[in-house]
């Protein structure tokens, strides 16, 4: 017991802590072995696909969304593409990157549902409607050797 904090303060922080809401994704720019705790979290199932430049975690998550991570041999999550009925959390997706693809989102904004944002430092491509929703995030510079924006899918 913590000297001065009352124990029903400490079971109120235990309880928010337990109701806080989970990642939904490794962020652009993260560690790979995030993904695994996505997984969990999001109670999807997973395939890894190793191709000879990177590493692809999908991950296929109950509603129906399939999420693939691409991975650079220095373990990184240099891109991540989606297609399905849910939009993922694009806040998490994005992680740092979020913020400077919101502000080029409002700055271009016209009303449509297709967005893309190419910035020196971040891609972004999304688009869809309610039910059938796919995208693309991916870093340039960290895009390994010979990998082409294509086979980001």
């Amino acid at each position: 017991m913590t000297p001065g904090v009352p124990k029903s303060a400490l079971k109120l922080a235990v309880c928010l802590c337990a109701l806080a809401p989970a990642a939904a994704l490794a962020a652009l720019g993260d560690v790979a072995q995030s993904i695994e705790l996505d997984r969990v979290q999001l109670n999807a199932s997973a395939r890894i696909v190793t191709a000879p430049r990177y590493t692809v975690y999908e991950l296929a998550v109950p509603g129906g969304t399939i999420v693939r991570e691409f991975v650079a041999p220095s373990g990184i999550v240099f891109a991540i593409a989606w297609r399905g009925p849910f939009m993922p959390d694009l806040r998490q997706a994005l992680g740092a990157y979020f913020e400077p693809y919101q502000s080029a989102v409002r700055a271009n904004s016209a009303g449509h549902a297709q967005v893309s944002v190419a910035q020196p430092d971040l891609v972004v491509n999304s688009g869809g409607h309610q039910r059938a929703f796919f995208g693309q995030a991916y870093l340039p510079q960290a895009l390994p050797p010979g990998v082409t924006i294509d086979e980001l899918r």
